[in-house]
């Protein structure tokens, strides 16, 4: 019993604490001199200088620990600072001493969890406000329930995509590229020597700038050369992927057709032109912004208003026609375009891979980065989430991908920025990456006369026989094509009048980590004219026609068709290897089984001759194993006109 009774005043001073540290806050007890500071700090976020508000909000605290209000401003703009550990750290402050009358807060304090990271307790905390005590206004109540599915959606990312080593580490650009004003959007040239960028300068005005990679780093940036900066607002560009064009938003101009077109300006040996409206089918009377081309130009997507959408703003694309001239815009339809925002499409070189920004998706909250595929018949994929941290509680704006696949460049206020937004470079998580894509460029040329030549260049899928891509020099006969690795493709270059050049890249087995420069020389369609048929394929020591042959000898077909008196022959090729007498039999069926499939597809056979060599005429030494594939070949020479 004696023992007992001892008990009985240290359970009353506990109680008696318990009871104290519960009573409910009143803030007209508050520190009059902490007031008033309050109101000046409240004047100064107000006013955006959120720096000086922090502050002051100290030092009511310093002045009255239990002023709660000073808490609970002092965790928000925290929270408008993006310093979400310190805003949850005074929101739990605030919570400790009277959970009744912070209890409205759990909405702001579960989205400065999540912007840690902290998504289950995010969660825990909103589901808390719901049901303890539910917003009666009903937006509050619709925002309450719409961060309680981004939770639940981040959770559940979460745990499908566990044991992942993934650091995301943005790196600064630094000061050659960054500056005290804001940069954002950029984008690179193939070759990701060449960056371009906007940049704001003073309140309203937008310019284009660039800076060129050296050895170890990016040279000063500059304002883009020509007559593309103007005095009135440019923005939202993207450069092609050779760098010849640059196709950008301008808004309230006198040549608009609505509120923002999408002009075009082209590189000149003077620098970059006056700028062109690319026309009333591209633009509309709505809003049309965003735009990026394919690494072939051949297509344009961008974001768009315009009626007739599944929601505010739609992704569409066009298509380049061969008069020339853009045809007219398709949505990319409800696979991709949702009731609320799509924006930002961006296409990587491998061009089958389209990063995009959604406010409509199930994601982190606000907009995130989302990637879908092209499949073989044009149909996108279900859009994929670019996960945490990544995608964050708040806007993620846009998105470049560089040729290799793995290193991205983006937009953002981070503590390290020189001011207001900077551009920032990570790393690619390995699962949302697009397709390594290296390239192959060069000049198209007149073998005899040496002058480039404006042709058509064909990327040819070998397996799916699908065309990739299809590109026309310039007029002095520049191209560039992208070849992104795991496929093994045909390439051909055609122009009226002369023989067309093939070749091919096996990219499904090797990655080779260099691109190619490729100067063509095309041969003037006459008499002993000859090239090698390098997509015509056989088995070792077969005859018959492999499928991916197909391609090559249809080209024939044509080249025939489009010029009537024209006579070939056909002759087969092989290397030392084996008896000569086999070779000699091997090199005649193999010349004699494309001839028949030329006859097969309405050639009449008086046009054509087959011929095999054997071994007898090789193109290169047999001592090598590069040298006797070389001499394994098909070729065919014009014999008349």
């Amino acid at each position: 019993m004696k023992r007992l009774f001892y008990l009985f005043p240290l359970l009353f001073f506990i109680f008696h604490l318990s009871f104290l540290s519960a009573q409910p806050y009143d803030p007209s007890k508050v520190n009059k001199k902490a007031v008033q500071l309050y109101n000046q700090a409240i004047e100064r976020a107000q006013d955006g200088n959120l720096i000086h508000a922090v502050g002051l909000l100290k030092q009511c605290i310093e002045l009255d620990n239990k002023y709660l209000d000073a808490y609970l401003s002092l965790a928000g703009v925290y929270g408008q600072m993006k310093n979400y550990k310190a805003s949850v750290e005074n929101y739990q402050k605030a919570f400790a001493q009277d959970s009744n009358y912070t209890m409205d807060y759990k909405l702001p304090y579960s989205i400065q969890l999540a912007g840690t990271g902290e998504f289950e307790k995010a969660l825990d905390a909103i589901n808390d406000l719901l049901a303890k005590k539910p917003p009666k206004n009903e937006n509050s109540l619709k925002a309450c329930n719409y961060r309680k599915r981004c939770y639940e959606f981040a959770i559940e990312y979460a745990k499908k995509n566990t044991g992942r080593n993934y650091v995301f580490a943005p790196q600064n650009m630094g000061s050659n590229v960054n500056s005290t004003e804001s940069e954002y959007l950029p984008s690179l040239t193939i070759e990701g020597k060449e960056l371009v960028f906007t940049r704001r300068l003073g309140a309203f005005n937008e310019d284009f700038f660039y800076s060129k990679k050296n050895a170890t780093d990016w040279d000063k940036a500059k304002p883009i050369q020509g007559e593309v900066n103007t005095e009135q607002n440019e923005g939202a560009q993207n450069i092609s992927q050779d760098g010849q064009l640059l196709v950008f938003t301008g808004c309230n101009r006198p040549d608009g057709f609505g509120s923002c077109d999408i002009y075009i300006s082209y590189l000149t040996d003077k620098g970059w032109s006056e700028a062109v409206n690319l026309g009333g089918r591209i633009n509309s009377d709505q809003w049309e912004s965003q735009p990026c081309l394919s690494p072939d130009k051949q297509s344009l997507y961008f974001a768009s208003r315009r009626a007739g959408g599944y929601g505010g703003s739609d992704i569409y694309v066009s298509q380049m026609q061969a008069n020339g001239r853009w045809a007219e815009p398709q949505n990319l339809g409800p696979a991709i375009n949702s009731k609320g925002d799509e924006q930002s499409p961006f296409i990587h070189a491998d061009n089958q891979t389209l990063y995009f920004t959604s406010d409509s998706w199930p994601g982190y909250g606000e907009s995130d980065l989302f990637y879908t595929r092209k499949g073989p018949g044009g149909d996108w994929s279900v859009p994929v989430n670019l996960g945490y941290p990544i995608n964050t509680i708040s806007h993620e704006a846009s998105l470049f991908v560089a040729a290799d696949g793995k290193t991205a460049y983006y937009a953002s206020d981070r503590s390290d920025s020189k001011g207001g937004l900077d551009i920032y470079s990570f790393e690619l998580r390995e699962d949302v990456r697009p397709y390594k894509t290296l390239w192959v460029k060069g000049v198209v040329f007149d073998k005899k006369t040496t002058q480039g030549l404006p042709s058509t260049v064909e990327l040819i899928d070998l397996s799916s026989k699908l065309l990739i891509s299809k590109v026309q020099t310039d007029e002095k006969g520049n191209y560039l094509v992208t070849l992104p690795i795991g496929k093994d493709y045909a390439f051909n270059v055609n122009r009226k009048g002369y023989l067309f050049y093939s070749d091919n890249f096996s990219l499904s087995r090797n990655s080779p980590d260099s691109s190619y420069e490729k100067n063509i020389p095309l041969q003037p369609l006459e008499v002993n004219a000859a090239i090698v048929l390098n997509n015509v394929f056989f088995d070792v020591s077969k005859f018959e026609l492999k499928p991916e042959s197909q391609i090559e000898l249809d080209k024939i077909v044509q080249l025939l068709k489009d010029n009537p008196t024209l006579k070939i022959e056909i002759s087969g090729h092989t290397d030392n290897a084996g008896k000569p007498a086999d070779n000699l039999a091997l090199s005649n069926n193999r010349a004699k089984a494309v001839v028949g499939y030329l006859v097969s597809k309405g050639i009449t056979p008086q046009r054509l001759t087959a011929k095999g060599f054997g071994e007898t005429k090789p193109a290169a030494d047999n001592k090598t194993e590069q040298g006797r594939a070389r001499n394994r070949r098909t070729e065919m020479k014009v014999t008349g006109r």
